[in-house]
């Protein structure tokens, strides 16, 4: 499959317009998941028609007018995978307050009972036939970027419209459909409380 990888520095340019998208698939590239010591570096979008977008963003102003106004897009589906983790780097660094979210590891940890795997590289294999390389997962995202790691960003984001078409037809036939709405009712709180510091279960005993 030939994928439109586009590499952006710093921002969108203005002449791209992907506001005019009712869903866009989303995933970042951090330094690792503690983020008020591991930075942002990518920001990856697809459109759902094998293109991937992928900002590289200035870490020193993180000034992306043009990204943060499709992010704060309320009118804008937005689809994740593990929205949990993004959603904080997002917020901590870029300042943006994200609405309309969907997340395929939660969609796939309530409709797919019958797996104890909820990874992307698994949802990808399953729903789409792919059987996608992660050599590139822990390499290094803040400098150059070879061909291969942008490769793997792409992956990163072109099968998640799918993905989450498909899972949600299962949460709809399980009758699981409100249970996983509740959960994204939440996911705001989680993310701040993930920015508090609050890593506990906060409903044990």
């Amino acid at each position: 499959m030939n994928i439109d990888i586009k590499l952006h520095k710093k921002d969108i340019p203005a002449d791209i317009d992907l506001s005019k998208h009712k869903r866009l698939s989303f995933d970042c590239e951090m330094a690792g998941l503690n983020v008020l010591r591991d930075p942002l570096y990518l920001v990856q979008i697809s459109t759902g028609n094998n293109d991937a977008h992928i900002i590289q963003l200035d870490r020193e102003t993180f000034d992306a007018p043009n990204l943060k106004k499709i992010l704060n897009d309320k009118n804008i589906i937005k689809i994740f995978h593990y929205a949990r983790a993004d959603m904080a780097h997002l917020k901590h660094y870029l300042k943006v307050n994200l609405e309309n979210i969907q997340c395929t590891k939660i969609q796939s940890k309530i409709s797919r009972s019958y797996s104890d795997n909820h990874s992307l590289k698994t949802l990808i294999k399953e729903f789409a036939n792919v059987d996608v390389s992660k050599q590139f997962q822990s390499s290094d995202f803040g400098g150059e970027l070879s061909q291969n790691q942008l490769k793997y960003c792409a992956n990163d984001v072109i099968y998640l419209h799918r993905i989450n078409e498909e899972l949600t037809k299962i949460l709809t036939r399980e009758n699981r459909i409100n249970l996983y709405n509740d959960c994204l009712k939440f996911l705001k709180t989680r993310v701040e409380l993930d920015l508090a510091q609050f890593k506990d279960d906060i409903w044990s005993h």
